[in-house]
């Protein structure tokens, strides 16, 4: 009798979970039935509807936790883009990324998602090589509801950055934003309403909140912009900490190990840094950081393994990202709100190979400035799709006609 798993081309689900569990499932140290069921419950328990927020944030390179020196002496994390923090929690500096449980832009299959997710951990520990620069190279783009004489409409703002990681004595680090920049309206709707209101080259985005101010949008393309975003030999941020490579590869390659090393960084206060003060947020957002990093390949499973079992996080099978890619979704347990409405954030992983895909933000509930436009609930917003990561051996070429 054949195999059914070779009959069938899928892989042995038992065999899946037997090598990938999480430390916290593991059989020698879940021996009381009750505790076994308590774990169990925790990790498929449903995220929260955290309801709306106050505050703007900037979305960051999206998968990866990005550095720029603005001393001698000081790296700095990037913030998040188009989201807030949530309305019953402290608001602290304005770069956090989140999103809550599905509104019906997938089917919920957490069983079989946090399976996948574990196959991810399972494949990310397989991954092998190392070089002189990391680097990866992500397509994202933004989208704003605009207005010009009377009429609203909206543009999407899209371009690619390469960020080249150099983890050598003597090699710097780079990333070029803007690369292919162009904003544009978004549909061809969008297009026949911006040449109705006579085709301007400068576009308005309206405040939304008191505090706020208008914003003006150029129609067209754009010039790249450079910048170092090392600082001597740091050369990430993992929470509020700036480490060097060897920092980096000295992670804890274990789930439990790594979990309590990220619990510790959040004890100390530092979800401050992120601008929420939920642990599973901030505990996601930086298990899905390390996975865009040169870390040992055990910790990246091993972030893969934490993101699996944080309480409040979702996750939805076969999602399909912005370029078309499917792969598991990992949403996010608090919804934000923006301008655009009620949005929520979520990060698809090709559990075939364990890389990040995609980091993205959706919309929940469209606002009545966004359903003006044509937007509607499953929208995707804001997206950063990884389209490279991998090891090279020479720096990324700077345009001429970069910018700083």
């Amino acid at each position: 009798m054949k195999n059914p798993t070779e009959r069938s081309g899928r892989p042995d689900v038992m065999k899946v979970l037997a090598d990938a569990r999480p430390d916290a499932l593991d059989p020698s140290r879940l021996t009381d039935p009750a505790r076994q069921r308590q774990e169990f419950a925790r990790i498929t328990a449903e995220a929260p509807d955290c309801g709306a927020s106050r505050r703007r944030s900037r979305l960051r390179p999206l998968g990866a936790v990005a550095l720029v020196a603005v001393t001698a002496s000081v790296v700095v994390a990037v913030g998040t883009v188009g989201r807030e923090a949530p309305a019953d929690r402290p608001v602290a500096q304005p770069r956090s990324s989140a999103g809550t449980q599905s509104s019906g832009t997938g089917k919920d299959v957490r069983v079989d998602g946090h399976i996948e997710l574990l196959s991810a951990a399972r494949n990310a520990a397989a991954s092998t090589a190392a070089g002189t620069y990391w680097q990866t190279t992500t397509r994202s783009r933004n989208v704003e509801v605009a207005e010009a004489n009377g009429r609203s409409f909206a543009v999407g703002s899209s371009s690619t950055q390469e960020w080249s990681v150099g983890v050598r004595t003597g090699t710097g680090s780079l990333m070029v934003t803007g690369l292919d920049g162009v904003t544009e309206p978004l549909t061809a709707a969008d297009e026949a309403s911006w040449r109705a209101a006579g085709s301007p080259r400068s576009v308005t985005v309206k405040a939304w909140k008191e505090g706020d101010v208008d914003r003006s949008y150029t129609l067209g393309s754009g010039r790249p912009t450079v910048m170092r975003t090392n600082v001597d030999d740091k050369i990430y941020a993992v929470g509020p900490n700036n480490v060097s490579y060897k920092e980096l590869r000295a992670l804890p390659a274990t789930s439990a190990e790594l979990r309590r090393y990220l619990e510790g960084l959040y004890a100390r206060g530092d979800s401050a840094d992120s601008g929420t003060s939920d642990r599973s947020t901030w505990m996601l957002r930086q298990a899905g950081n390390l996975v865009t990093m040169p870390v040992r390949p055990a910790v990246r499973a091993a972030a893969y393994r934490v993101m699996a079992a944080l309480p409040g996080v979702r996750v939805v099978g076969h999602v399909t990202d912005p370029l078309g890619r499917e792969g598991v979704g990992v949403e996010f347990p608090e919804t934000y709100r923006t301008a655009l409405g009620t949005t929520k954030q979520r990060l698809v992983v090709d559990p075939a190979t364990g890389a990040l895909l995609c980091d993205q933000l959706l919309l929940v509930r469209p606002s009545a400035r966004a359903q003006a436009a044509g937007l509607k609930a499953g929208a995707s917003v804001d997206y950063q799709a990884t389209t490279r990561m991998s090891w090279g051996e020479h720096q990324i070429t700077v345009p001429k006609d970069a910018r700083g």
